[in-house]
């Protein structure tokens, strides 16, 4: 009798670890989403796509010219000059995510010609699906190396 309760046990302890891997899973999926409309929306400059990313809340916090900022949605996003393609020299990348129950933080970096941007997001799980509720962001210029140019021989 001892064996059969331990199967069933088992049985339920393996079916439960399983569907919370499927959720996960599925939420992943779904911040990748999110992310991909932000990534998608600053490669083409379509500050429409941006905006389904962003909960109504969202705010940008960071340092420019020394001074602390925080920069609403709303003035966020009429910088955006819309362009039908990707830049040339423009790539991004999700680094990491990390999912806690309804709330989750990511990692994307993006390189344009002239700098590497980094940004942080706060994510949350809302009625909607999954939110960026705000970034914090830095920019660094790419690192250049002088290469010695070779003498001719003549």
């Amino acid at each position: 009798m001892r064996k059969v309760f331990l199967c069933i046990g088992l049985s339920l302890l393996f079916l439960n670890v399983n569907a919370q891997v499927d959720e996960t899973n599925n939420d992943w999926l779904a911040i990748k989403k999110t992310l991909n409309l932000y990534i998608d929306g600053q490669a083409t400059g379509d500050s429409a796509m941006v905006a389904q990313a962003f909960h109504d809340s969202w705010q940008l916090k960071g340092f420019s010219d020394g001074e602390f900022r925080i920069i609403p949605k709303s003035k966020y996003l009429v910088g955006y000059k819309k362009r039908d393609s990707k830049p040339n020299n423009w790539s991004a990348r999700t680094v990491f995510i990390d999912i806690s129950n309804n709330a989750a933080v990511a990692k994307v970096e993006i390189s344009t010609a002239k700098l590497l941007f980094t940004d942080y997001f706060n994510l949350l799980k809302t009625n909607q699906g999954w939110l960026i509720v705000d970034k914090i962001s830095s920019r660094i210029p790419h690192k250049t190396v002088e290469v010695p140019v070779a003498k001719s021989k003549e």
